[in-house]
């Protein structure tokens, strides 16, 4: 009995021995398994683990910054604001007021600072007791991985990834290239994305101009930008900042004297971040940033070129404001149109009146409301500043002539007169416009604006807006004739001519005046711009010549060759026209019309340049010999000789033609006036040797600007506005003629001639009988009055000749 009982208690365990034994088979499998969930939550979680290497050659996307000829800031084209500012650029006291705010043992940890984690747990217990925020306790390092390489997503996985991250950031860069990884990484609020772009957008300056309170505001915003907002949370900005300032001082880095004096600092920032200052060449800064991205791509805007225009800034000014008074005078000499809102006045109106977008180029301009009106006599009072004053009385007389004069609560634009108290009448033009001016020799872009203001409509109608050129094209037709066998003493005729179309549709091009003088030599219907005589010389030239010389100066793509674009009936734009006649002033050579002159990439590789002309010695030292001489750029599209007599003629128009007023500017000067059929387009194209521009004038939808508005009246003015400053402090240099052209007197005018086509043999006037083609110049002034032309006794009004359509 006792062997079995003992052979059973060998099988049968005590109660608590066997509760022990399924615990612990309970405990192991339970590990088991978590350590195998844990084996595969690791391998879902760092299946795609970045690789810490790939930021050895990381570069941020940073901005690329466009720069006019002298180095004026102009624009940025960025997906991300950013300048990129190496280590060793970083002011060692910017970098320490980010260290005392983030990561004050940046330099000492290896990637996760343990301490730092743990003070930040215990003050996260408190944190959350008072419902504050909770601190992350993640080191710089940390902070790079999860923004260079990570998501933002608060889970355990991240930070994980994050820990482990920053440890192989640290094994793979040292502390000065992960630290410059943060500080051009990190978004600092205000459109900026790095402390290079954030010292410009809130300060106006460069990182190296920035004072200690200033550094220390910067270092304050990775906690939030929101948060300490300069403006709208000024009081807990500069907490944040002085509390920094401090820290700093406890740690050495700063004297208690410095940082107790940053403290006292108020905080001042731009209004609003501005990517330059210079806030002229908006439609300039758009067309090379729709160039750029047709060359590079959406390189443009990450890869942080330096791109150097063209673009001068002065000449630049000069052309917005010159267009735009003249287009407000159009718009004045067509009476005011009436306001553009009416409210009751009553609290709460200035809301409305702030809403209507103003044109940023007019700084001055306010809107306001009219408060007493009568026939004489109309007061306002303006909306943002509540200040009230008298519209000054021809601007009253003028809204009288128009719509009338605004009752109380019309809304209308308004200018402070300076030191009177009162007001003057504002309006936004209903016409636009462009000019542009360019380098005859090189085709640099000067200047250029499309429209009366680019925050109003940013369609740039210098280079987008095909128009007819009208009489502006004359030019090219003479051109084409001059080189075809034709002279500055060829005559043609100026009668009445009616050409043949399909279906009895006959054609017959007047004079404006609906006068014809007979027989004119080639420069007088130049100068006057005779229709019926360009047609007779369009004829006789043949129109495929013409269209192929258009072609060539890049005026059109392609043209029908009928006569009716001898006036200018085809379409093109300012940019274009004005290149062309850059060729008339350089001596015949075609010249690319550019705005961006020189890129280079962010390690300074020049990857663009617009000059491709060949300078064989111009690396070579200085060994006392001559300059390397550099050849023109440039296809010789006609002969010298030719662009010499255009540029000859074109001045005739402005010494005795339809451009006189041009005169004013008391230095040789040229031009041609425009104005196509109905007055829907005025131009004027005119250049000294130094600079050539063009002048449009016209309503979008291309209706008429009314009677009388030729290029003399709309556009000939607003290029004499230009130039007149453009060509401040520029010589007065004459057109340089070619070295064998041959010179001959023709009717008192100096006439420039290709070799073996001046005149020689003088002919009795009997001899001669009026012809459509070239003849001889001496033929048909035999006596000194043109055959055909009124006799002396009746000569043609000068008025008749300047007043029409050109």
């Amino acid at each position: 009995m006792r062997e079995e009982g003992a052979r059973g208690g060998l099988s049968v365990l005590n109660p608590p021995e066997r509760w022990v034994a399924i615990a612990g088979v309970a405990v192991l499998s339970a590990i088991a398994v978590a350590g195998f969930a844990i084996a595969i939550y690791a391998a879902w979680l760092f299946h795609d683990m970045p690789d810490a290497g790939d930021l050895v050659d990381y570069r941020p996307p940073t901005a690329t910054r466009a720069y006019a000829w002298d180095g004026t800031l102009i624009g940025e084209f960025s997906r991300e604001r950013r300048i990129f500012v190496p280590y060793d650029n970083i002011p060692p006291q910017l970098a320490q007021a980010f260290l005392a705010a983030e990561d004050r043992n940046f330099f000492q940890h290896s990637g996760v600072d343990a301490m730092g984690l743990t003070r930040a747990m215990m003050r996260n217990v408190l944190n959350a007791a008072r419902g504050k925020r909770l601190e992350g306790g993640s080191t710089i390092t940390q902070q790079v991985a999860k923004n260079v390489l990570l998501t933002s997503d608060a889970t355990v996985g991240r930070k994980l990834k994050e820990a482990i991250l920053a440890r192989r950031l640290e094994q793979t860069l040292n502390k000065e290239q992960i630290l410059e990884l943060y500080l051009n990484e990190i978004w600092l609020g205000y459109r900026s994305y790095g402390v290079g772009a954030a010292a410009y957008n809130y300060f106006g300056k460069s990182i190296s101009d920035l004072s200690l309170a200033e550094c220390a505001y910067l270092a304050a915003l990775p906690k939030g930008p929101d948060n300490y907002h300069p403006i709208r949370r000024k009081a807990n900005a500069i907490a944040r900042r002085n509390w920094i300032i401090g820290q700093m001082a406890d740690l050495g880095w700063v004297s208690r004297v410095d940082a107790e004096k940053a403290m006292k600092e108020d905080l001042k920032v731009q209004n609003a971040p501005s990517r330059a200052k210079y806030r002229d060449a908006d439609f300039f800064v758009e067309e090379v940033r729709r160039r750029g991205l047709a060359t590079l791509g959406q390189r443009l805007n990450e890869g942080g070129y330096y791109m150097r225009t063209t673009l001068d800034p002065d000449m630049q000014t000069a052309a917005r404001v010159a267009l735009m008074h003249g287009l407000e005078q159009y718009d004045r000499r067509h009476g005011w149109r009436g306001a553009w809102g009416h409210v009751t006045i009553a609290p709460g109106w200035e809301a409305l009146a702030k809403k209507k977008t103003l044109p940023a180029e007019r700084r001055d301009w306010q809107p306001a409301v009219v408060t007493e009106s009568s026939n004489t006599n109309v007061r306002i009072q303006v909306a943002a500043s509540g200040a009230t004053g008298a519209i000054a009385g021809e601007d009253v007389a003028w809204a009288r002539a128009g719509k009338g004069v605004p009752v109380v609560g019309d809304l209308i634009f308004v200018e402070p007169v300076e030191n009177s108290g009162g007001y003057r009448l504002k309006q936004v033009p209903a016409v636009n416009g462009a000019l542009v001016a360019m380098e005859p020799n090189s085709g640099r872009v000067l200047a250029m604006v499309g429209g009366y203001s680019f925050s109003l409509s940013n369609f740039n109608r210098s280079t987008q807006a095909m128009r007819q050129p009208g009489s502006a094209f004359k030019p090219l037709v003479y051109a084409t004739a001059l080189e075809n066998g034709y002279t500055p003493a060829s005559v043609v005729m100026d009668s009445a001519i009616t050409l043949k179309g399909a279906a009895g549709a006959d054609w017959t091009p007047e004079n404006y005046n609906k006068k014809y003088y007979g027989a004119l030599a080639l420069r007088k219907g130049l100068e006057l711009s005779r229709n019926a005589m360009t047609v007779r010389l369009a004829q006789g030239v043949g129109m495929s010549k013409i269209r192929d010389m258009a072609i060539k100066l890049g005026v059109v793509r392609d043209m029908e060759p009928v006569l009716a674009m001898a006036l200018g009936a085809g379409e093109t734009t300012p940019f274009k026209l004005t290149a062309a006649y850059a060729s008339f002033v350089n001596g015949g050579r075609k010249v690319e019309p550019h705005l961006i002159e020189l890129v280079q990439d962010r390690e300074g590789k020049t990857i663009f340049r617009a000059d491709k002309r060949d300078c064989p010695r111009c690396d070579s030292g200085f060994n006392g010999d001559e300059s390397p001489r550099i050849a023109p750029g440039g296809a010789q599209m006609m002969d010298p000789i030719t662009a010499y007599q255009i540029t000859s003629m074109l001045q005739g128009v402005v010494q005795r033609g339809t451009a006189t007023s041009v005169g004013v500017l008391g230095r040789p000067v040229g031009g041609k006036t425009g104005t196509t059929n109905e007055y829907r387009s005025a131009w004027f194209v005119g250049f000294t040797p130094q600079i050539v521009a063009g002048v449009f004038v016209g309503f979008d939808d291309n209706r008429s600007l009314g009677e009388g508005e030729t290029g003399t009246v709309a556009a000939v003015p607003i290029f004499t506005e230009f130039m007149m400053e453009a060509t401040k402090g520029l010589p007065k240099t004459e057109f340089k003629a070619p070295k064998n052209a041959k010179f001959v007197m023709v009717r008192g005018i100096r006439e420039a001639f290709k070799p073996g086509t001046e005149p020689k043999v003088a002919v009795s006037a009997g001899a001669f009988r009026p012809a459509d083609g070239p003849q001889p110049y001496q033929q048909v002034w035999p006596d000194g009055q043109p055959t055909g032309a009124p006799s002396p006794a009746a000569p043609p009004k000068k008025q008749d000749d300047m007043s029409g359509l050109y």
